[in-house]
């Protein structure tokens, strides 16, 4: 399976990245952006000579001009999908211009370059099929796969709601509270603040047509956003109490089970970085055992253990168990 991408910005790279992984081939075009020589196109024709999908990565407002311009290359054994974060605006533009004749399926993969750096895992994407070119759906849940991601399949409209209220309204107040200066270094913080901070870093990083998009091009992010403003503008800040309903014991060993649950997820994403450090280390013809490496690594997570008046010896019994699944991770890649 050849891949073309029309775009290579910092999402384009990204995937870019996971196709090299998965050891599928691709070339790449974008006139703004400098592409790497062993997989930039020449221009539309080369780029979409040899490809067996298309993948439209370029801002939503330009979606449309972008499949205008691959028209005239394009034909039925093609298949074609965009990876705009809405869907129903980039539905309609591939329908209009790619309809009956350019197999075509709209996507939305849920993660990004700051999600990838970060090895999070599971990866998802949702397609969103046409019933004109069911065979094109069938070709990117294959494509997406085999770069390891989970497939979620919605309608248009059914993605765009639900990520009116998720997605669109967590930039929303996340950007409020940047412009506020919420984002800003301080020399301590509350867990409350912490939980949201990420999420304030990811708009930040990320570059300011996503942000514009997913406000603008997301036919039901305004009353979304009218909805959470009228709500704190009710004055009614009580939260419910739990009550009877969760005696403490009960509220404690759940917030234990969500603790450990994520504990899991971060040790997901070590293992992922370890296989990363690993190949790294086998690119420069290193062994996987770095004692000097571990012996500052384990003294560095004895003294946080202290600082926090965590046991130091019990860290670091439990980092030399780490340490021993790391290297599985990086023998078993």
């Amino acid at each position: 399976m050849g891949v073309a991408l029309v775009g290579f910005g910092r999402f384009g790279r990204a995937l870019g990245s996971l196709l090299t992984e998965a050891h599928v081939s691709y070339r790449a075009l974008d006139p703004q952006a400098d592409v790497p020589q062993a997989v930039r196109a020449g221009g539309v024709a080369e780029l979409v000579g040899g490809a067996d999908v298309v993948v439209v990565a370029v801002p939503v407002p330009r979606t449309r001009e972008a499949l205008e311009s691959l028209r005239p290359h394009l034909t039925a054994r093609h298949t074609v999908l965009d990876v705009g974060s809405v869907k129903v605006h980039p539905f309609a533009d591939l329908e209009a211009v790619l309809g009956d004749d350019v197999p075509w399926v709209a996507s939305h993969p849920l993660f990004g370059p700051l999600s990838l750096a970060l090895a999070e895992r599971p990866l998802r994407v949702v397609l969103c099929p046409t019933p004109r070119h069911p065979a094109a759906a069938v070709r990117a849940s294959e494509l997406y796969r085999r770069i390891g991601c989970e497939v979620i399949e919605q309608t248009p409209e059914s993605h765009d709601r639900v990520m009116a209220h998720t997605h669109a309204l967590t930039f929303f107040v996340a950007k409020g509270m940047l412009d506020a200066g919420a984002g800003m270094e301080v020399p301590f913080a509350p867990p409350s603040f912490q939980a949201i901070s990420r999420t304030i870093e990811t708009v930040r990083s990320d570059a300011g047509h996503l942000f514009a998009a997913i406000q603008r091009e997301n036919p039901f992010a305004g009353e979304a956003r009218r909805q959470l403003l009228e709500s704190l503008e009710s004055g009614r800040f009580a939260i419910p109490d739990l009550g009877s309903r969760s005696p403490e014991l009960q509220e404690t060993r759940e917030l234990i089970d969500a603790v450990d649950h994520e504990l899991i997820m971060l040790l997901a994403r070590r293992a992922t970085l370890a296989r990363r450090a690993g190949k790294a280390k086998a690119e420069l013809g290193h062994p996987i055992v770095d004692p000097a490496r571990e012996a500052q690594l384990l003294a560095d997570r004895r003294a946080w253990a202290e600082s926090l008046q965590l046991d130091p010896e019990a860290v670091d019994e439990l980092f030399r168990a780490i340490l021993r699944f790391s290297r599985r991770a990086q023998r078993d890649p």
